[in-house]
């Protein structure tokens, strides 16, 4: 294939290359020419491969180069044409130095990616049996190859929705795994970006009261070696290579830029129904792994600029990587042309692709200058202040493997973050073991964590995530059985805070069943009703399971898609979840924007916020101390509410009152005299006793089942 690189100056080339220019990096592509430019600092030589249909390889040396890029432009290239780069230039892995000719390399600013990678030694960089000597076979036949794109596309004139923060709610979804085993989609539409722009999938959402959806990794990605040689593959998709590029796995259109498009007709069909679309990025680290890991793409253009590194000990190469994501290497945001990479690749996503906001895994890991944690870090700064990517939807994942990367409550405006204290709280509440003080605090927003200068809705709530157990699997298994790993069940965590209610896994027991039932309906009306924005894990909401798998990151089969027959369903939690999601749309005492300050909005009104003791009084410094205590009631007043509406009127709504008995037997609730709910209806329940549509009274008790709420609302005039 080809010619060697020492005869490639002597053979010429097969047709004409231009200089071209230095900007903008990656494939443009015009009628006439298309562009070449990649970033390779330290490199001696540089050669772009192009590639045609029988994958015959003819390369093109590119002699124009300046800061550090080398160029060249190429007439008569089409949309679709594949191709790669080969660098040479020095060999010194212990200083970040790994040029190799023989290696086939991605374009990272590709717009769409051909191919899948295949683990063999030609892939890597060393030699597997002696990690000193260099591999120097060629790597092309085990590699993809980066695609030249046409962009071109017409959105008709839609707009970013910008939908704010208190109106939000969050769907975390896998673009395969939710309509994959989906028989009202069309078979070959299934587990694919058209897939999701089907009425049965829009409809769907719409119907629930989502209003975005979160996109598992969709970057292209490749599948670690260690899970190809298992027989596995990397289903959640955290191991990203080419972050520009949508991944062609999801794609109905096939991986010759026909990606590119069939992602923005899904945008345009989700914007189309009102619903957001926010995407899981992975820039915290590559899919090239560790020291000794494949050679795909900037391990071979500039290893040293990329990766975070440690002083190297003996001269060796292979401990010279600094590691705080637990996959083998840490992108360098200190690197100027690597954060340069990331925000050219975030700029991309929102004014090409369209898309409304970003969840960032590991997101402590950007934020490292030298090895600490740096709010002040260039990451963090750069995105601040750019116009583009500043008033979009930015979601941390506030932490990173290390101890002192745990920044909960920590990050700085504009960003949001996943708290994992609210999943944790709320999941040990339901089981009875965490305390109401506790409880109250983050069913209220989490003040303790974001009351500085920040708002409820810096708090992302979840009581599930695609990491861990799934909703029904919480309420179904004490322990993890991840057998199907192929980890002897090392793998995830044991700290799922859990209940199986006394049988470990599926059953028949009809009242074990039921009481599953009502502890997830339980988990999730609070979380809908719950200050903060709250996010629901695809597939909850009508039981899905994974079998007590909580790490199913390998899983691409019926362990982690959704099931969509009606046959074992949970169609009472869903029907649950939809209501409690209506509920907080249409009422604004449900998704208050500002802290309660626990005083009247006006004088001679309610308090916004009281907590009530189920004796028939508000809470006292005693109560909150009480172990033993685990039910409570939260008035939330609607009468007027704290903050105005967008013209400065005063705002009123409907007051409400929530109560939550966590205990394993009935409760007697007592309403103290008062002046805000003097009457109402449970317009909420999870209690069978208690049914929709119950009139409550303040002079007459409520008796309230074992582990079930209820939500009152006031009847007459708001108040």
């Amino acid at each position: 294939m080809g010619v060697s690189p020492e005869t490639w100056s002597r053979t010429g080339e097969s047709r004409a290359i231009w200089p071209g220019r230095n900007w903008p990096l990656g494939a443009t592509w015009t009628a006439e020419a298309t562009n070449f430019a990649v970033h390779a600092p330290h490199a001696t030589r540089a050669w772009l491969c192009l590639f045609d249909d029988t994958d015959s390889e003819t390369r093109h040396e590119l002699t124009e180069h300046s800061q550090g890029i080398w160029h060249g432009a190429v007439p008569g290239i089409v949309p679709g044409q594949r191709y790669g780069y080969r660098v040479d230039g020095p060999w010194d892995p212990s200083q970040g130095f790994r040029h190799n000719p023989k290696k086939l390399l991605l374009d990272p600013y590709a717009l769409a990616t051909s191919g899948t990678i295949v683990a063999e030694q030609p892939l890597y960089g060393v030699n597997w049996e002696d990690p000193a000597l260099r591999d120097d076979a060629d790597s092309a036949a085990y590699t993809a190859r980066s695609v030249v794109v046409d962009p071109s596309f017409d959105w008709q004139g839609e707009e970013p929705i910008k939908r704010r923060w208190r109106d939000t709610v969050i769907y975390e979804l896998h673009v395969k795994g939710f309509t994959k085993l989906h028989d009202r989609i069309p078979e070959h539409l299934r587990g694919t970006y058209a897939g999701l722009t089907e009425p049965a999938v829009v409809d769907y959402l719409h119907d629930l009261g989502v209003t975005a959806v979160e996109l598992l990794p969709v970057q292209q990605f490749f599948s670690e070696p260690a899970l190809l040689d298992r027989g596995l593959t990397n289903y959640w998709g955290y191991n990203t290579q080419s972050f520009f590029a949508p991944d062609a796995s999801y794609s109905a259109s096939g991986d010759r830029g026909g990606q590119v498009h069939e992602f923005k007709r899904m945008v345009k069909a989700l914007h189309g129904s009102g619903i957001e679309v926010i995407l899981d990025v992975v820039y915290n680290h590559t899919a090239e792994s560790g020291p000794r890991g494949p050679v795909l793409s900037f391990r071979g253009l500039d290893d040293r600029g990329t990766y975070k590194r440690v002083k190297p000990k003996d001269g060796r190469f292979d401990d010279t990587y600094w590691d705080v994501t637990g996959c083998g290497n840490t992108v360098n945001t200190t690197d100027p042309m690597t954060l340069r990479l990331i925000l050219d690749s975030l700029r991309y996503w929102v004014t090409e692709m369209h898309v409304d906001g970003f969840r960032f895994d590991l997101t402590s890991a950007l934020t490292r200058t030298g090895y600490d944690v740096d709010f002040a870090c260039a990451f963090l700064m750069a995105i601040d202040q750019d116009p583009v990517l500043r008033h979009v939807k930015l979601i941390a994942e506030p932490w990173d493997v290390s101890a002192e990367g745990y920044l909960v409550g920590r990050m700085p405006q504009p960003w949001v973050e996943w708290n994992d204290q609210y999943r944790d709280t709320l999941r040990d509440f339901w089981r009875g073991q965490a305390a109401v003080t506790d409880v109250a605090t983050r069913l209220a927003g989490s003040s303790d964590l974001y009351g500085r200068q920040r708002t409820p809705y810096n708090s992302i709530n979840f009581i599930t995530a695609h990491d861990g157990f799934t909703l029904r699997d919480l309420v179904s298994y004490n322990g993890k059985h991840n057998e199907a790993n192929g980890e002897q069940n090392r793998d995830g965590t044991d700290a799922n805070r859990s209940w199986n209610h006394g049988v470990e896994g599926e059953t028949d027991d009809a009242d074990i069943v039921a009481r599953r039932r009502r502890q997830a309906m339980n988990l999730m009306a609070s979380l809908c009703l719950s200050n903060g924005v709250p996010m629901i894990t695809a597939g909850d909401e009508r039981g899905r399971t994974q079998r007590g798998n909580n790490n199913a990151y390998c899983q691409d089969n019926e362990i982690s898609w959704v099931d969509w027959r009606a046959d074992d369903a949970w169609l009472d939690v869903y029907e649950l979840t939809k209501a409690a999601l209506r509920l907080r749309r249409e009422h604004l005492a449900l998704r208050q924007r500002r802290w309660f300050e626990g005083q009247p909005t006006v004088e001679g009104g309610p308090a916004d916020l009281l907590w009530l003791h189920p004796e028939g009084h508000r809470m006292r410094h005693g109560d909150w101390a009480d172990q033993g205590l685990k039910a409570i009631g939260m008035f939330l007043s609607g009468g007027p509410l704290r903050e105005p509406g967008p013209h400065g009127e005063q705002l009123v709504d409907n007051s409400f009152l929530l109560w939550f008995n966590a205990g394993t037997g009935e409760t007697t609730i007592r309403h103290p005299e008062n002046d805000w709910i003097r009457a109402g209806r449970v317009v909420l329940s999870t209690d069978e006793a208690v049914p929709v549509g119950t009139g409550v009274s303040i002079e007459e008790p409520l008796v309230l089942g074992p582990q079930s709420m209820v939500v009152v609302q006031s009847l007459g005039a708001p108040r």
